[in-house]
């Protein structure tokens, strides 16, 4: 059976609780990688390169552009990001199920390049919970809240494309269904066309023995 990793593709409202439940699946299970993003910004405090980001300049990242070695990029306040390909497909190689945390136009664009990604949208039981969640952070204004709300408004619209929508109410539960849905995505005809093929043949042949 073929043993490649599957590309996983999360995205979420901000507050909906994806950072926590990446770093619990992962510590949970060792067959998962994080996608590396590339960045043309600045390292900040602590920040270590090829682990938490790829950090190129722009000219390096227009290039990764213009050779297409980037799964989907987007920009931020002046600052480019995107996900290399041959990160990517080099984990999966391995055997390794890649997740991406991107928003929802870049997981559009992911689908278009990889159809056979698992797209999982995480959001909290009902607007309010995610309201009282971004307050209860206590890092941010209530502008900010405010427009982070309006940004998950918006986001809303896409959650359709989505395969799986995922509600986030309680950590422990939410983990093993994210990954229960991840291992099932590994059972999809499409991942084992070569055993299919296979049987196929040894079935056609059973008459000649």
């Amino acid at each position: 059976m073929n043993q490649q990793g599957i590309l996983v593709v999360v995205s979420g409202f901000s507050g909906a609780g994806k950072g926590t439940l990446m770093k619990e699946l992962l510590r949970r299970y060792d067959n998962y990688a994080l996608s590396v993003s590339a960045t043309t910004r600045q390292p900040r405090e602590g920040e270590i390169g090829g682990k938490d980001y790829f950090f190129v300049t722009r000219e390096q990242f227009q290039q990764m552009i213009e050779e297409k070695r980037l799964v989907e990029y987007a920009q931020y306040v002046n600052h480019y990001y995107g996900t290399p390909r041959a990160y990517v497909e080099q984990r999966m190689k391995e055997g390794k199920d890649v997740i991406l945390e991107i928003e929802v136009q870049g997981a559009l664009k992911v689908k278009k390049r990889f159809p056979d990604a698992l797209l999982i949208f995480v959001t909290p039981p009902d607007a309010q919970e995610l309201r009282r969640r971004l307050v209860g952070r206590g890092t941010e204004t209530i502008e900010v809240i405010n427009a982070r709300l309006r940004r998950a408004a918006e986001e809303a619209s896409g959650m359709e494309a989505y395969d799986y929508l995922l509600i986030n109410d309680e950590i422990d539960t939410c983990v093993e269904q994210m990954h229960q849905l991840i291992q099932l995505q590994h059972n999809k005809t499409g991942y084992h066309l070569e055993f299919l093929s296979r049987m196929r043949e040894e079935l056609c042949h059973l008459d000649d023995r």
